[in-house]
């Protein structure tokens, strides 16, 4: 029952946001008392807690198996794209904009984690990038990774990117098509430009 609880959680979170879902609208969702929800998390907070780690673990699973299939780095990069933009849905509303608002202690634990396994991530790609010849020789492996995951992160920063002005899915392919543009090589340009008139 605990899991079936946080993966339907998961699920409305996702689409409305944390603080939008009452712990009775889970309950009524799922056909349950809100007393069967209480017997395995003390109150929402914890619940906010142990869905946010379900998903990213979900998430860093996904992207490690496309990892493992040893793709072309750029294909690897437009391929997690793909797959985090089908899981986090990220269009509706924001939750993680509601999530750092509402819940910042658990919105930096995730942050963290989420920091550790993009600079993993990343770092790898470029290595693999620069070994293949697609990604220039003398780029700053440490500098370029962590430029472009706190670039990637402020796409989420509703300040800087107000949703009714850019949909996440055009701006995270514009930010994507701007970062490989700046480390490839023009070996890596034509694989792009093959990639980009497929997609489009």
């Amino acid at each position: 029952m605990k899991d079936k609880i946080i993966h339907k959680s998961a699920d409305m979170f996702l689409n409305l946001g944390f603080k939008s879902v009452t712990m009775d609208d889970i309950a009524s969702e799922m056909g349950i008392s809100k007393k069967t929800i209480y017997q395995h998390f003390t109150n929402k907070t914890k619940l906010v807690e142990a869905t946010t780690l379900q998903v990213f673990e979900f998430i860093s699973h996904g992207i490690d198996c496309i990892c493992e299939l040893e793709k072309n780095p750029i294909e690897e990069i437009y391929e997690i794209k793909q797959f985090v933009m089908l899981h986090l849905k990220n269009e509706k509303s924001s939750p993680q904009y509601q999530l750092q608002k509402y819940y910042p202690k658990i919105c930096a634990t995730i942050k963290k984690k989420q920091f550790e396994k993009m600079h993993g991530c990343v770092s790898q790609n470029l290595d693999r990038g620069v070994s293949q010849g697609l990604y220039r020789k003398n780029i700053n492996v440490e500098f370029t990774a962590r430029l472009y995951i706190n670039g990637m992160m402020s796409l989420k920063d509703q300040d800087i990117f107000p949703l009714e002005n850019f949909s996440m899915h055009v701006l995270m392919d514009n930010y994507l098509e701007y970062h490989l543009r700046g480390i490839c090589t023009i070996k890596g340009l034509e694989k792009l430009t093959q990639l980009l008139t497929t997609n489009h």
